[in-house]
């Protein structure tokens, strides 16, 4: 048998462990497919980003695309000789001149003087398309062609190429011109951005093209980083988080005190994705808890029921031995005086008391099992009115508290002064008080004492049993009343039961409208609280009252 137990046990463990594992598997396939959705939502997001960056690079190249096809030698020529623009030069500033993207364009020679404080620069005239000397100038232009100067000094000898762009963070654009062949600068130019149109001309509406739309689902900002100000906002009501900004877009290599964030937060395919996946898990979840109760109630039912086998094969066999003892005394006594051996008066009356008195007992264990056959098979005819349970209790005692005194019992009856009625079957609530009482006598083997005591509490009665007896241990408790469950250790294993009693009581207290609870203390004692409403008509009522038999009805269902 524990062969069995254990081999459930194991087939138990193993089919949680499927079903939890099977389980993580979906769980982590769909939280991945979910992952899946949200990063590519947010690599299209970076790639638009990227896109947007990759353009602003074009548009500062595009008005000066053509200066690498210039002829270095020849503007060489005219610096050091003080000679005329070369025309191809001046054509150059001019269109560049007229792109809104810069406010003005500056001019350096290759020592670049006022890089040290000195000199003039050239600035470029639109109107006279020339280069003319100024002493006015911001000082940004300055540090933008210093920084141009220092980077190319370390780059003029290796560098292969005509022109090298250099930004001064957001404020202008540094271009030198380089003469390769000779590893020499010719010149600087100087771009100053118009930051105004670029920002609020260009830039901005470029991201509110691509992410200006609320389906979109996504906040992109234009930040000057350095100084965590937010220069452009795609929703001005979303504000800027730096934990919320979820895509970081540098400008490469130029406006290095911007970049470009985006946050996704109401994305309708995000939405969708984590809707799905709160759904799916929910409808999961669900489910797995459904075949994880139902396996393990499959279990416990199935445990129950070999329980419940063993109980009945055990009451079996202890039935059959009860019978047959009052059979066996009844049947040695009927030989004997069938066959004339007792003669004796005294004797005859005690073979016949003797006789008496094992019927007796055999028929309360007939009894017994009808009873709990008819309330299994809901056969059970109650025969209910209305009871004074005081007086029904007092009856009660009065007929067997002798038996009771003489086996050394204490007797205690306590009751309120009102005389509650309730509306019950007389032989039912006889059986329940019987049993209660009969358990008290098998478990109190020592301390000999029995309580009876009634309370009325609003439309309540209460019918307290208590003992001074062995006691119920609490693993015990809840399972007291299930049908042939017997406590079994040291202190009870010799006390004579068939584990009916209990559940006899139980069920004829719930046919008849009240409930039973018990409270026990292991070695201390129990009391059994029965527990009926109050029947408020205190008239007898004949067999034709509605209400009887409409109570009766109520109670049989």
């Amino acid at each position: 048998m524990n062969k069995y137990l254990t081999f459930r046990w194991i087939l138990l463990g193993i089919g949680l462990a499927a079903i939890v594992g099977l389980t993580g598997m979906n769980v982590y396939s769909l939280y991945s497919l979910h992952r899946s959705t949200v990063n590519q939502s947010l690599e299209n997001q970076k790639h638009q980003l990227s896109d947007i960056s990759n353009q602003v690079r074009s548009r500062f190249r595009q008005p000066v695309q053509d200066i690498w096809k210039l002829n270095m030698e020849e503007i060489q020529l005219s610096i050091e000789n003080n000679g005329p623009v070369p025309e191809p030069f001046l054509e150059m500033l001019s269109i560049a001149s007229k792109d809104s993207i810069f406010s003005a364009i500056y001019f350096s020679e290759p020592d670049c003087m006022v890089c040290n404080g000195e000199g003039q620069l050239q600035r470029f005239d639109p109107e006279s398309n020339s280069l003319e000397w100024v002493n006015d100038y911001p000082d940004f232009v300055i540090d933008g062609l210093g920084m141009a100067k220092t980077r190319m000094l370390g780059l003029v000898n290796d560098y292969r190429w005509k022109t090298r762009v250099i930004f001064d963070t957001h404020r202008s654009m540094s271009i030198a011109l380089i003469k390769p062949r000779d590893h020499a600068i010719i010149g600087y130019l100087n771009f100053v951005i118009n930051e105004d149109y670029f920002i609020s001309r260009y830039l901005g509406p470029l991201l509110s093209q691509s992410f200006g739309d609320n389906q979109s689902g996504t906040t992109a900002w234009l930040i000057n980083w350095t100084r965590g100000e937010v220069l452009f906002s795609t929703d001005i009501t979303h504000e800027y988080s730096r934990r919320e900004a979820d895509i970081r877009q540098p400008f490469s290599d130029l406006l290095h005190d911007w970049d470009l964030r985006a946050s996704v937060n109401h994305n309708p395919v995000l939405a969708t994705s984590r809707a799905s996946l709160y759904r799916n898990l929910g409808v999961m979840g669900t489910t797995v808890l459904f075949l994880i109760g139902a396996m393990v109630f499959m279990f416990v039912t199935a445990q129950r029921e070999r329980h419940l086998a063993v109980r009945q094969a055990g009451f079996l066999a202890n039935v059959t031995h009860e019978l047959k003892t009052p059979l066996a005394v009844m049947q040695a006594a009927g030989e004997n005086l069938a066959d004339g051996r007792v003669k004796d008066k005294e004797r005859l009356i005690s073979y016949g008391e003797h006789i008496f008195d094992e019927s007796i007992r055999l028929r309360q264990m007939i009894d017994k099992l009808l009873d709990v056959a008819k309330a299994d098979a809901g056969r059970l005819a109650l025969k209910t009115r209305p009871l004074a349970l005081n007086k029904m209790v007092r009856s009660y005692l009065d007929s067997h508290g002798a038996y009771l005194e003489q086996r050394g019992f204490t007797l205690q009856f306590k009751a309120d002064p009102d005389n509650p009625f309730i509306f019950a079957d007389e032989d039912c609530l006889n059986t329940i008080i019987n049993n209660l009482v009969e358990n008290a006598v098998k478990y109190s083997p020592s301390d000999k004492f029995i309580g009876l005591s009634i309370k009325t509490d609003q439309n309540l009665v209460y019918l307290k049993i208590e003992d001074h007896g062995l006691g119920i241990q609490r693993k015990d408790q809840k399972r007291i009343f299930d049908k042939f469950y017997r406590v079994e250790d040291a202190l009870t294993a010799k006390t004579k039961g068939h584990g009916l009693g209990l559940s006899i009581v139980r069920n004829l207290t719930h046919l008849n409208g009240g409930h039973i609870t018990l409270k026990s203390t292991y070695r201390k004692g129990s009391v059994f609280t029965l527990q009926f409403p109050v029947y408020t008509n205190h008239e007898t009522p004949n067999n034709n009252d509605k209400r009887a038999i409409g109570a009766a009805e109520y109670i049989n269902k």
